[in-house]
């Protein structure tokens, strides 16, 4: 049992020690176990959270508030339009009124350095629910999952394709590092993560007894991997003028049916979602009308196939942010 986490902020998996972490998945079975079977534990009656979202989401916004529900809290959503931080209001000063008003703060929007400093005025728990650099709530999901799939996680090999320096790679190889789980990072030399951080990783993963590597070999690096895993090719708030040199860049990176024969017969797919699988979205038809794609990250036949867990893993979501805010806030 690891000293206690009430109090603190969840910013990256970084500041978290393995044991940490460890005890928040626990925590999210136990809530997992009490929401499938109906029992209420409305734990943290009387707080009051607030979201403050500059990036918009699905199963971020509505983890957050079905937790904080389940949890007996009052839940409030500012949106990209609702909130006066950084045009008519400082930061510091934004985080100092929210701080006054609630219990805790998520955040999701761009720079790590935004949550930071909300974290450092508050003077109350803030969650990151992404920022440009880390993903840190989607990481304790994906674990959850694969322990769901494996009954273990340690001693793993879990690939990410296409995009490796975005938040969700970064996260998973810092997640995969703490955990002891083998990662590699399968893309692009020009989209590989920062240096400084992938050295920082290696440190801790030799404390764990696993690895990190970096290839640009997609039969390498997929070859008996138990975890497959892949993200959208470009993320929120960039701009559309750069999907033809994305495309062009991971297209040799797409998760399809080879890449997961080529993996390990029980390897499962994972992705953070939203994904484009098929024509079904307005930007799906776009991009095929621009460059005859009929899907780009993910082959449809994986998404929707046997392999796939992820809507489980879209589901975990709300059980491991259930643990995180019960964790610090209790």
């Amino acid at each position: 049992m690891p000293r206690s986490l009430s109090g603190r902020s969840f910013l990256k998996l970084l500041d978290f020690t393995t044991e940490e972490i460890q005890y928040l998945l626990e925590l999210s079975k136990d809530f997992k176990h009490l929401k499938r079977a109906g029992t209420p534990h409305k734990y943290l009656t009387g707080k009051n959270i607030v979201l403050l979202f500059e990036k918009t989401s699905t199963r971020t916004r509505c983890s957050f508030e079905v937790a904080g529900n389940d949890l007996g809290m009052g839940v409030t959503y500012l949106d990209p339009g609702s909130s006066q931080m950084g045009k008519k209001e400082s930061l510091e000063d934004t985080a100092r009124v929210l701080g006054r008003m609630f219990d805790g703060i998520e955040y999701r929007g761009f720079d790590q350095q935004v949550v930071e400093d909300l974290s450092r005025y508050a003077g109350v728990p803030v969650w990151n629910g992404l920022t440009t650099q880390f993903h840190p709530t989607q990481m304790l999901a994906d674990v959850l999952t694969i322990e769901e799939n494996f009954g273990y996680y340690k001693g793993l090999k879990m690939v990410f394709m296409g995009d490796a320096r975005n938040n969700v790679a970064n996260s998973l190889m810092v997640v995969s590092a703490k955990l002891g789980i083998n990662f590699v990072a399968c893309g692009p030399k020009e989209n590989m993560p920062e240096e400084q951080l992938v050295a920082t990783c290696r440190e801790i993963a030799a404390e764990n007894g696993c690895t990190i590597t970096l290839t640009e070999d997609v039969k390498e690096a997929t070859k008996d991997a138990h975890v497959i895993y892949t993200d959208i090719w470009v993320s929120m708030g960039e701009p559309d003028e750069i999907w033809a040199e994305r495309i062009r860049l991971l297209s040799p990176y797409q998760v399809n049916e080879a890449v997961m024969a080529n993996a390990a017969p029980n390897a499962i797919f994972l992705h953070c979602l939203p994904s484009f699988h098929d024509l079904e979205t307005t930007i799906g038809r776009e991009i095929y009308e621009k460059f005859g794609l009929t899907e780009m990250e993910v082959a449809d036949k994986v998404f929707r196939g046997p392999q796939s867990k992820v809507f489980d893993e879209a589901e975990n979501r709300m059980h491991t942010i259930k643990a995180v805010m019960y964790a610090t806030l209790k």
